[in-house]
């Protein structure tokens, strides 16, 4: 079997969310007891896609995105220097106290 470049691309986007009428698909897929491997022969995604998008279906009963997911932000300039200022100060508070200070 000859791997086709054009399929790999088709069926490895990354880059993108699928909709909520996918989601919603794959769900009512599930439900109608089909498995993982034919729901994502039958759409087009991974089937690791839909593992996930089954998984979180289980657990949280929404297919949506929850807020506070992705990448955290670092520490800014501003924060960095706070709290170097704070920790030369005083080098013995704990770790608890110096996020408590720098929360306020």
């Amino acid at each position: 079997m000859q791997n086709d470049p054009t399929n790999i691309c088709e069926r490895m986007s990354c880059s993108q969310e699928l909709s909520e009428l996918k989601h919603g698909t794959v769900i009512g897929c599930h439900l109608c007891n089909k498995s993982i491997c034919e729901i994502s022969l039958l759409l087009n995604i991974p089937w690791s896609t839909v593992s996930g998008i089954i998984t979180k279906w289980k657990h949280l009963g929404t297919t949506a995105t929850q807020s506070g997911s992705g990448r955290q932000r670092k520490m800014t300039e501003r924060g960095q220097r706070m709290l170097k200022r704070t920790v030369c100060r005083s080098p013995q508070l704990s770790s608890e106290s110096i996020a408590k200070e720098l929360q306020t």
